[in-house]
């Protein structure tokens, strides 16, 4: 029983023994597979009999098995999926309500949450219908996990718009096992479960048989838990492989395992009777080669089955190595019953039911692949490609073309290469897939993986909704805006500014690729900032600046909202408001704010921020982050470099700056000096390519903008520009480009950013009809400075060919010529390089003067006529009649001819039927010669001829001069028109052409000098050469230069040989290539040669090898064969070469040229290895990085330490110094980036480090101010103290840098407290001043405090003293009085009788001094050594309240009178204290100006004071006298300053009063009049200074009146610039609009109007929303009586302004109306409103008032009469007759009053009889 209950512990029949269920088992098994056999064949045997069914199905399947054809082999496509087909699947993704599943053959289908097993849906329903959490109801993540095999049925395959296939799978057992029944079930079989039910004794399996019961006893789970690591407990809905391990009651009970081990040998046999319907995918079985073919193989298993393996899933051997009649396993991977196809597997992860199969990392996922090769191609369902690194990828038959219509199978040969991308990976297959579409190779993300937060992208609207507008990034990705961040502000109809399909700009706040959402910000502050993108807590360091949204606005402060989801919070008092303005009201839910990072704690995610970023303590603190830092970098004019090409726009490209990917635009007419040109280059560019050479032409508020045109890059390398306007001079000629065209002239913008005008006249020496006919925008020019006006920096240009071309027209014609033909070369080589255009390769194979056999196409009735052929199929071939000869050409003949000219943008072929040019003849030709020439052709830029003399094409300039661009048609050339002209070559190249020019008709006056620079390339022709590597030579030297020397090998040939092969052993500082002499014979040994083109090395393998400029070496070692170098061998690149240098490794190097933009040393390390040093690598000694290229000649040897690779890869990082990298006690060179004033100096080290020096660390001997000696930008030596890359600390002492100076230390290093002494003299830095004493910095660690007793003897009545006369940064010395080493603490003494310093606080300013008394109270103290009585004590704070101020008492005997100690009583209170300080706040208003009178006045008694004070024996009755007068006068004093009539006469007072209440700005204000009245501004200015530093941060009204104060003393006293400059102060410090306001006040009240309404005007433009500037304008407009301007402002501002503010304005400027302005218009616009409005009380109240005050008694009645008869609330109508009564009581009379009780009694009644009816 107990046997009964483990197994079935919810019933069932007997277990029966082992034994007799193995002998009776089969007989059921049998007797089951009997009668189903039976049931189903039935239909079949109407005809024949049962035992001939089943051979004859047998011999069919054999057949089947026999005749394979090649159809079988045909992958698994989307179309040939049917509904209920099975097939293995793998889990790629989970997401929250299905899963992807990656099936064979590179698709992917879906399971949907409904499609698990009946038990979860049945939770899913559950928890639908009573919205609440279901406990048992796990995740789809908890269930599944990628990489796990699952048996899939197709359930549906949808067909979307896009021709998109959607597979919908299904994993329930119901639908996967509906084929099997409970007589089907055998031992041994490895079918699918779901858990349905955890039991006590194990779990329930839903294995979708009905009437079978399926339990897996908990005892068998636990092998389980161990492989798998998933916990100690099954989840309902878990998928498990399920091998039966026992069947009872004729298969509707049975016993489950999932034991790991037992379901990986699990194979199925013939004993198990699988059938074709029932047969599963997964399951492993023996199987019987019986065919191999290239596309797969064919197998039998299970006796009757046939299936297929295609080539994807052959396994580690390849199909050669599999042969007939072979037996092998394999896995089913799909099971189709409709068309009874099988597709197996062999590779060896699926032999093992149960495994989990690896995921690829999604890095490679979105790769571009330039050169995959085709492996093979299968026509039905795609190809299989060979990855440059080797791996197989396969792309669907849809993804090898954009179209179906543009699909070609010829372009897939096997071996073909093509350019894809990288889409996504099939785990099933184990292949990456690929796609050919150019669109997605063109698309900038391929997955939500690719977008990051902070991005900005490009998309169009989808829709819109109540929750945000939905965008569509690319066809798979879209993203939501949250309704909050549609735009800046909110808005209320969205629809009204976007509308679907509109293309937006928006930036990414969150992309969650697991969910697959991406939310976006169309709010142009976050767009367009250029701040630092804030995407994670570790990002927000301490003074960071960024842009945020508000997401939350409480009384505790405001919520700021980041990208990814990132919050911090800003505090009410870092909310940079009033103190009383509520945060709910000054900041509203999703508004933009700038704010600066105080505190951030990454590991608990807490975030501190402040909206304050001006105050000064954030700025001291800063140091480790600059505030303003620009993340990205800056370019200056004239920097060339390379761009990659990022996306094509209608004027220009966007490119990214390499290697730092800047972000640039490169306009379409900056693309060459030719018009034609610029249109080719951007025709045929395209996305991801990359030019070389381009120059930053300017930044505009981080705008870049290139250019590629040669003149200007000429220009600006030669330092033909001019800078700025002082630079320029009359008569300049100087090179720009045309900016703007206008009827009056043409502006031309030059390098540098300067513009100047062309007028009309100077344009041309012809007469300029149309000056859009002369220029176009873009163009490229040469101007000539006219004439220059100072005052208001313009200046004058000439475009005049007189004016600006040189003499030599004919050098100058031909340059443009030689320039268009090289770059349409290069244009050429690009088109050559385009694999997906068939159009561009014809056009590059064709050039000028090439036969073509065509025929005739067309003959138009102009003559001309079209023509085709192999050569030229997709091109419009044509010729005109004038190139027929005569000829009668008829459509269909064919006819020999010429091309030329090719036009590449219109993709058209212009040819001649000419005898004379299709047979040229060969003459001997010399440069220069002149000969006559007849016009063929006439292109844009140049003209084809014909040499009369040999039939020869040459091509000839139109154009003589940039500037040369218009001609009147009596001068164009034409076709047929006869030239002479002068040769200029003698050899057609490339371009077909012999180049000639047209002899010059007249001499220029102007000549203009060219620097002319011959390369290598230049001055060494391309011959084709026969040498081979390690082969000897000799040649004469025929050139030396600095790192290269020219060898001529014979005739033609010429060889290079670099420094570096000259000497074995190179000299540091000499310069190899001076060894060699011009004329000299050498014997050189080939190691190498170099691409011209390219200069790239090139293997001797390689087929261009001999074409190649020879690379030699003399080196001995060399020459006697000891040492075989080869530049580059075969399949080694750069990055291979740089591998053999290891960091720390001293190389020789050569000198090529020091760049003064980049601040870095380029040199040869070998003639294939170059490095660069950094500026403060060149040398351990700061004069040489003053002028570095005084010290570094080219050319110069040099010994040098690699540091490493640069980012590029492709040169070395290399240092002079020695170092290569920063280590403790290192000593190097830094820059200072930044100096902040009593912290230090934050300095930039090599290597891209950064360290900061602080104040103890700058010399050894202190000084007051240690920074003053430091600017920006200055280089120092320093050493390091510390390695630590977050922050690396430097030191700049002396004794530091230079160890062996032996230099006096004055201020030696305080390491830690070992290194003080008690009574030391120490000097040191004060960090802060506090109520506890002033805190002393000795070092960097050891910081002491100087308790205020031993600050000063004198007695200090007020503690801001101590700050004003100390202060953060001061230089003091010090004695160390006690040293506490258990609790680091050292405290310090600054008085005068420790140090021998001068006392800090001055004794001039008349404190009372009682240091003789304090030593008589402490010797009295020391000789009674008990505590001091009540009546004779010397009262002093605790220790615990010590402040540092001693409160004295008179001393008294014990023998006083009585009267005496009552008084002491008396007083007691006031001195028994503990701490407060009741005595000093009596003294705290001392005078010290009194107190001197008092001393002059009472001489006498001073001095008596005096005498007794010396005399040694003293009577008690003169000491008890002597106290008393003290007494007296002391009360005196407290009397006269404690009147509180009594004015400040002098400063003093006022310092006094500003002392005792220093926030107060009346105090101030009266302190800055009282030196006003005395015409002491200076004075007043100075006071204004004090008082803004003076008062506290938070009184931020008490510092906008001293604000305003100065604002006002400067408009009365200062000059305009002065008041200006304090006005943006204190724009930066107070809000804003408080500041503008009261200028605003300032200027109308000392009437300067003019200023006044020009900050008006700005104000409208900065505060447009803020209702209070409309209003304070329309006050001023109407005071000055500009009535029509005032009535044009409220349009306006109702457009402005949100519309709850509308009414408010309308009421306020309508009430200005009346008291200031037109009150006509004032009462039309309150009745405009109340039509509107007619129940707002408050508005008929206002309008009530002002028509009291300015209109009729009548006009009041009669607006009276209309309110009380509106329809209102019984208290609003209450209140409107009570105020008629009151009127008609003042001006009314009795029967006016009765009228109105009357109406009153009216409406009470009227309302009354209401409820009656």
């Amino acid at each position: 029983m107990s046997s009964l209950e483990e197994n079935f512990p919810r019933g069932g029949t007997q277990k029966t023994a082992r034994e007799g269920k193995a002998a009776i088992q089969p007989t059921v098994d049998q007797d089951n597979l009997f009668k189903t056999q039976h049931e189903e064949r039935t239909p079949k045997r109407k005809k024949k009999q049962q035992d001939q069914a089943k051979p004859k199905k047998l011999k069919t399947e054999k057949k089947a098995v026999v005749k394979t054809i090649p159809k079988d082999f045909e992958l698994l496509t989307a179309e040939s999926l049917s509904e209920g087909m099975l097939v293995l699947g793998c889990v790629k993704e989970v997401n929250e309500f299905e899963l992807t599943i990656s099936l064979p053959n590179g698709l992917s289908g879906n399971v949907q949450v409904t499609c698990i097993c009946e038990a979860y849906n049945k939770m899913l329903s559950e928890q639908v219908a009573t919205d609440k959490f279901v406990k048992d109801l796990s995740p789809l993540s908890d269930l599944f996990s990628p990489g796990m095999l699952l048996r899939c049925a197709v359930v549906g395959v949808n067909k979307g718009a896009e021709g998109h296939h959607s597979i919908q799978l299904s994993i329930n057992p119901k639908d996967v096992n509906k084929a099997l029944n409970t007589a089907a079930l055998r031992t041994g079989m490895l079918i699918s479960g779901c858990i349905s039910s955890v039991e006590d004794h194990g779990y329930l399996i839903d294995i979708g048989v009905h009437a079978a019961k399926a339990f897996l006893p908990r005892e068998k789970a636990q092998s389980y838990f161990l492989a798998k690591e998933k916990g100690d407990e099954l989840k309902i809905g878990q998928y498990l492989n399920c091998l039966i391990d026992e069947v009872k009651n004729s298969g509707r009970i049975i016993r489950i395992s999932i034991s790991q081990l037992e379901v990986a040998a699990a194979i199925a046999t013939e004993v198990q009777d699988w059938t074709l319907r029932n047969l599963l995918p997964g399951l492993v079985v023996k199987a019987l080669i019986q065919e191999v073919t290239p596309l797969g193989i064919s197998l039998s298993f299970l006796s009757s089955f046939t299936g297929i393996v295609d080539f994807m899933h052959l396994g580690s051997m390849k199909s050669r190595n599999y042969s007939p009649g072979q037996m092998v396993k394999a896995c089913i991977l799909s099971v189709n019953p409709t068309s009874k196809a099988i597709h197996l597997t062999l590779r060896p992860v699926f032999l093992q039911p149960g495994t989990q199969l690896g995921h690829l990392s999604s890095g490679r996922i979105g790769t571009v692949v330039v050169d995959s090769r085709v492996k093979s191609f299968h026509k039905n369902t795609g190809a299989v490609f060979t990855l440059d690194d080797g791996t197989l990828a396969f792309a669907h038959l849809k993804h090898l073309s954009d179209t179906p219509k543009s699909f070609k199978p010829e372009s897939f040969k096997p071996g073909s290469k093509h350019k894809c991308r990288i889409i996504d990976y099939s785990p099933i297959d184990d292949l990456l897939l690929l796609s050919l579409k150019k669109r997605i190779i063109d698309i900038p993300f391929l997955r939500y993986h690719d977008i990051h937060p902070g991005q900005v992208v490009e998309g169009s609207v989808f829709s819109l909704k109540n929750i945000g507008m939905q965008v569509k990034v690319t066809a798979h990705i879209k993203g939501l805006v949250p309704h909050l961040h549609l735009a800046d502000v909110v808005l209320k109809q969205p629809e009204k500014k976007y509308s679907i399909g509109s293309t937006v700009k928006s930036r990414v706040l969150a992309c969650n690729p697991d969910t697959k959402t991406l939310i976006l910000t169309l709010k142009k502050t976050l767009v367009n900032s250029k701040l630092p993108i804030l995407a994670s807590y570790k990002d927000a360091k301490p003074g960071l600046v960024t842009h945020g949204f508000v997401v939350c606005a409480r009384e505790f402060g405001c919520i700021v909202k980041f990208y990814n989801d990132i919050k911090g919070l800003v505090p009410k008092n870092e909310l940079g408001v009033g103190p009383i303005t509520i945060p709910q009201e000054a900041f509203y839910e999703g508004q933009v704010v700038k704010v600066i990072v105080l505190k951030c704690e990454p590991e608990q995610e807490k975030l501190l921020l402040s909206f304050k970023l001006t105050d000064n303590a954030l700025a001291e603190d800063s140091t480790a982050e600059q505030v303003s830092k620009k993340q990205e970098m800056t370019y200056e004019t004239g920097q060339i470099a390379d761009v990659k090409i990022l996306e094509k726009k209608e004027n220009g490209l966007e490119v990214k700056i390499l290697p730092n990917d800047v972000s640039a635009y490169l306009p379409i007419m900056h693309l060459s000096d030719h018009v034609t040109s610029c249109k080719l280059w951007w025709h045929w560019l395209k996305g991801g390519e990359i030019l070389r050479s381009v120059i930053c032409l300017q930044e505009k508020e981080g705008h870049i903008t290139m250019s590629r045109k040669p003149a200007i890059i000429s220009a600006i390398e030669g330092e033909h520009v001019v800078k700025n306007f002082s630079d320029i001079q009359p008569g300049l000629l100087l090179k720009g480009y045309v900016r703007n065209i206008m009827p009056y002239g043409v502006f031309v913008e030059f390098p540098y950013g300067l513009m100047g005008l062309a007028p009309k006249s100077a344009m041309s020496d012809k007469f300029v009809t149309d000056t859009k006919d002369h220029f176009v925008i873009g163009q490229t020019v040469v101007a000539k400075v006219t004439s220059i006006d100072e005052e208001k920096q313009r200046f004058l240009l000439s475009l005049k060919l007189s004016d600006c071309s040189s003499e030599d027209s004919v050098s100058e014609s031909f340059s443009l010529l030689s320039q268009y033909f090289k770059e349409l070369q290069e244009i050429k080589n690009i088109m050559s390089k385009r694999d997906d255009s068939s159009v561009a390769q014809k056009l590059c194979e064709l050039k000028p003067g090439q036969r073509l056999q065509l025929v005739v196409q067309e003959v138009k009735a102009d003559g001309s006529a079209l023509f085709s052929g192999t050569c030229a199929s997709g091109l419009t071939v044509m010729a005109t009649h004038s190139h027929f000869e005569g000829k009668k050409i008829v459509t269909g003949d064919q006819a020999a001819a010429v091309i030329l000219h090719v036009d590449f943008l219109k993709s058209k072929v212009f040819v001649s039927l000419q005898e004379e040019l299709l047979s040229p003849k060969q003459k001997p030709l010399t440069v220069d010669s002149q000969h006559p020439a007849v016009l063929q052709h006439v292109a844009s830029e140049y003209a084809v001829a014909s040499l009369v003399e040999t039939g020869q094409l040459i091509a000839i300039p139109l154009a003589s001069h940039f500037n040369d661009t218009f001609r009147f048609d009596s001068e164009k050339m034409k076709v047929g028109q006869s030239v002479m002209v002068i040769l200029k070559t003698v050899e057609a190249g490339d371009h077909g052409f012999l180049l000639a020019v047209q002899s010059p008709k007249k001499r220029r006056n102007i000549i203009r000098l060219r620097r002319e620079s011959k390369t290598l390339e230049e001055t060494s022709a391309v011959v084709q050469h026969s040498l081979c590597m390690g082969d000897m030579v000799t040649g004469t030297v025929k050139s030396v230069k600095p790192t290269f020397v020219l060898v001529a090998l014979d005739d033609k040939l010429t060889g290079n040989i670099h420094a570096s092969q000259i000497l074995d052993d190179v000299p540091i500082g000499t310069f190899p290539t001076s060894k060699l002499r011009v004329g000299q014979r050498v014997t050189a040994r080939v190691i190498g040669g170099r691409d011209v083109k390219t200069h790239r090395y090139l293997p001797i393998s390689h087929p261009c090898f001999t074409q190649t400029i020879p690379e030699l070496s003399v080196r001995p070692r060399e020459l006697k064969g000891e040492s075989n170098t080869a530049l580059c061998p075969d399949d080694c690149n750069t990055e291979e070469a740089l591998k053999s240098f290891k960091p720390g490794q001293v190389v020789t190097c050569f000198v090529k040229k020091y760049s003064t933009i980049k601040k870095w040393l380029e040199v040869d390390v070998t003639s294939n290895v170059r490095g660069r040093v950094q500026q403060l690598l060149l040398s351990p000694n700061t004069k040489v990085l003053k002028h570095p290229e005084k010290h570094f000649k080219n050319g110069q040897a040099l010994a040098a330490t690699v540091v490493g690779s640069d980012i590029t890869k492709t040169k070395l990082c290399l240092s002079l110094t020695g170092i290569h990298s920063l280590e403790k006690r290192t000593i190097t060179l830094g820059c200072v980036k930044k100096v902040i004033p009593h912290v230090g100096l934050i300095i930039t080290l090599p290597f891209g480090k950064t360290g900061k020096a602080s104040l103890f660390h700058l010399s050894d001997s202190f000084v007051e101010q240690p920074v003053e000696g430091f600017s920006t930008g200055q280089v120092v030596k320093c050493c390091v103290l510390s390695s630590n890359d977050n922050a690396m600390e430097v030191s700049l002492r002396q004794s530091r840098v230079n160890p062996k100076s032996h230099g006096k230390v004055e201020d030696a290093e305080i390491m830690s407290l070992e290194n003080v002494q008690k009574g030391q003299l120490v000097r040191g830095y004060v960090t802060s001043v506090t109520p506890a004493g002033i805190f002393f910095g000795l070092s960097d660690s050891v910081v002491g405090r100087i308790p205020l007793q031993y600050i000063t003897h004198l007695f200090v009545p007020d503690q801001s003293l101590y700050a004003k006369f100390v202060h953060v940064g001061q230089l003091l010395t010090a004695k160390v009085l006690s040293i506490n080493k258990g609790e680091n603490h050292v405290v310090l003494s600054v008085l005068p009788d420790d140090t021998g310093k001068p006392s800090i606080i001055p004794e001039s300013l008349g404190l009372l001094q009682s240091e003789k008394k304090l030593k008589k109270c402490k010797r009295r103290h020391s000789e009674r050594g008990q505590e001091i009585k009540q009546g004779k004590k010397r009262g002093r704070c605790t220790e615990e309240d010590d402040s540092g101020i001693d409160i004295y008492c008179r001393e008294e005997e014990e023998e006083e009178k009585n009267e005496k100690s009552s008084k002491l009583k008396r007083e007691i209170p006031r001195l028994t204290v503990s701490t407060a300080f009741t005595w000093e706040e009596d003294l705290n208003v001392l005078d010290t100006t009194m107190l001197r009178e008092r001393e002059q006045s009472s001489a006498s008694e001073e001095e008596e004071e005096d005498t007794q004070s010396t005399t040694k024996k003293q009577t008690r009755k003169k000491k008890d006298l002597e106290k008393q007068r003290a007494e007296k006068e002391l009360a005196k004093l407290e009397a006269a300053l404690m009147d509180p009539t009594r004015q400040p006469q002098t400063a003093d007072d006022f310092d006094r009063l500003v002392l005792g209440n220093p926030d107060s700005s009346i105090l101030w204000l009266q302190y800055m009049a009282f030196h006003l009245q005395a015409t002491e501004i200076e004075k007043a200015r100075a006071v204004a200074e004090r008082a803004l530093k003076t008062i506290s941060f938070r009184e931020e009204q008490e510092k906008l009146n001293v604000w305003v104060a100065l604002l006002n003393l400067e408009n009365m006293y200062g000059i305009e610039e002065a008041l200006m400059k304090v006005f943006e102060r204190a724009i930066q410090y107070n809000e804003p609009l408080k500041v503008f306001q009261q200028l605003a006040d300032i200027y109308a009240g000392s009437e300067k109007y003019k200023q006044a309404d020009d900050l008006y005007n700005t104000m409208l433009k900065r505060f447009r929303q803020e209702k209070s500037v409309w209003v304070k304008y329309t006050d001023f407009l109407l005071k000055r009586g500009q009535v029509e301007a005032a009535h044009r402002l409220l349009p306006r501002a109702l457009k402005c302004l949100p519309n709850k503010d509308h009414i408010d304005v309308i009421s306020k400027l309508a009430q200005l109306e009346f008291r200031f302005g037109d009150p006509e218009h004032g009462k039309t616009i309150f009745e405009n409103t109340l039509s509107t409005y007619p129940k707002r009380t408050d508005i008929w109240s206002i309008f009530i008032d002002m028509m009291i005050k300015h209109g009729s008694q009548k006009e009041v009645r009669d607006i009276f009469e209309r309110v009380i008869h509106l329809s209102l609330a019984p208290k609003k109508m209450k209140f409107f007759f009570k105020r008629y009564l009151e009127y008609e009581k003042t001006y009314g009379t009795a029967e006016a009053v009765q009228a109105v009780k009357a109406a009153a009694l009216e409406y009470v009644e009227s309302k009354s009889s209401l409820p009656e009816s």
